[in-house]
């Protein structure tokens, strides 16, 4: 599967969806895309210590149902070759260290990364603390959207859930940048209901889509 892209109309799209959302609240929001939150540098090497004990494993038994004997330097050169192969399989297509994380780190390390956005960007430094970040993280399939205190004190969290599970549909689907332009708009109306325009109504952050 394609990594997905976003063309220059998608990002004046979104920003024009940005600005009209704001155009009614206080509020600050911001969107931020990435094709992974992390690495998963450990799960190379964890699928391919897994699978070298393994490869010689089943070697060893094969060999004792015919009766062979295997010496041990056979076994340890089955377990480096099954490493070297996963190892180097894993390095030159990075995407397929998802299929051996878990879902559970898969979302802790995406739900970290968000966070680390939202204070990278300022989130956190509005005037009435009022910031809200939009976020979606492909590889693990995670999509979130992140509020800051001022916000949190009023809309508890599950009024954000339609929004997020609108996102991770339209990442499916491959039309990610409508997913953001829908979102985008029903947080705006959020914001508007507890947070509406005044005469200032100061843009304190760029309207933007920030890819990584």
């Amino acid at each position: 599967m394609a990594k997905l892209t976003f063309t220059e109309a998608d990002h004046a799209c979104i920003a024009s969806a940005i600005g009209k959302a704001e155009a009614a609240t206080t509020g600050e929001i911001y969107a931020v895309f990435t094709h992974a939150s992390d690495g998963y540098g450990f799960v190379a090497a964890t699928a391919a210590l897994g699978l070298s004990l393994l490869a010689a494993l089943t070697t060893a038994i094969v060999a004792l149902g015919f009766g062979i004997a295997v010496p041990a330097l056979g076994l340890i050169l089955c377990q480096l070759l099954a490493a070297g192969l996963l190892g180097a399989l894993l390095a030159l297509f990075p995407r397929l260290r998802m299929i051996f994380v878990p879902r559970t780190i898969a979302a802790s390390r995406a739900h970290a990364f968000a966070l680390g956005q939202f204070a990278a960007h300022g989130l956190h430094l509005t005037a009435d603390r009022t910031g809200v970040l939009i976020f979606v993280s492909e590889a693990e399939h995670h999509a979130e959207i992140v509020a800051d205190a001022g916000i949190a004190a009023k809309v508890p969290q599950e009024a954000w859930d339609a929004a997020v599970a609108g996102l991770i549909e339209a990442a499916r689907q491959n039309r990610l940048a409508d997913g953001y332009v829908t979102a985008v708009t029903t947080t705006g109306a959020i914001l508007a209901s507890h947070f509406p325009g005044d005469a200032k109504n100061a843009n304190e952050l760029p309207d933007r889509l920030v890819v990584m």
